[in-house]
């Protein structure tokens, strides 16, 4: 091929027009298209759908309403302290705290169903305007910032299949070097093996 065709507006044009017409026709490859457009700000996916918070059962698991259906939502990539920890009764409130920055509607991007039933999802909030500390139309990604503040660890095992895990993994390093919540206890004890010690 000529170089100066490489070079030419129509072909760029052209290529991208093709990247394009090839994500509007499959989602995957949307969102990875997406995902490698900006990889550090975690984003909802073309497929979110807007649902209704009815409860907050721990800083991981809420169950969410419309139009007469429930479901009951578990969050991709992360595993947060169990109830009976210490911190566990912070890691709800906290999660309940950020749940409220908005009107009471979460967006959520599903992944998957796991083994109990519960949709295994990506979970944000967009917060009432004029909330402090946030921008105009930033969301709160509930996954990366539960994992932040300390209340939930990088569920490895299990985040594969998250879109942003990269997100989740810088929030869990920040978490760290902040020794925010688990982090600030050397005896904390994941959960997953907290709940293997319990069975």
């Amino acid at each position: 091929m000529p170089k100066n065709l490489l070079n030419s507006p129509a072909f760029l044009l052209a290529s991208v027009a093709a990247i394009v017409a090839v994500a509007g026709i499959s989602p995957r490859t949307k969102s990875l298209v997406e995902a490698a457009a900006d990889s550090t700000s975690p984003r909802a996916m073309a497929l979110s759908e807007k649902w209704t918070v009815a409860s907050v059962a721990d800083g991981d698991t809420i169950t969410v309403k419309r139009d007469g259906e429930t479901k009951k939502i578990r969050f991709c990539g992360i595993d947060a302290v169990e109830k009976q920890q210490k911190l566990g009764p912070q890691a709800k409130s906290y999660l309940q705290s950020l749940i409220d920055k908005g009107d009471g509607t979460v967006t959520i991007t599903p992944i998957e169903q796991d083994r109990y039933g519960r949709t295994v999802a990506e979970v944000f909030v967009k917060p009432r305007p004029g909330t402090p500390g946030y921008q105009s139309e930033e969301e709160i990604f509930l996954n990366g910032d539960m994992v932040r503040a300390g209340f939930a660890r990088h569920y490895t095992r299990y985040s594969n299949n998250c879109p942003n895990k990269g997100v989740i993994e810088q929030s869990e390093q920040m978490a760290i070097a902040n020794r925010a919540g688990v982090w600030n206890d050397s005896n904390a004890v994941p959960p997953w093996e907290f709940r293997k010690r319990e069975r």
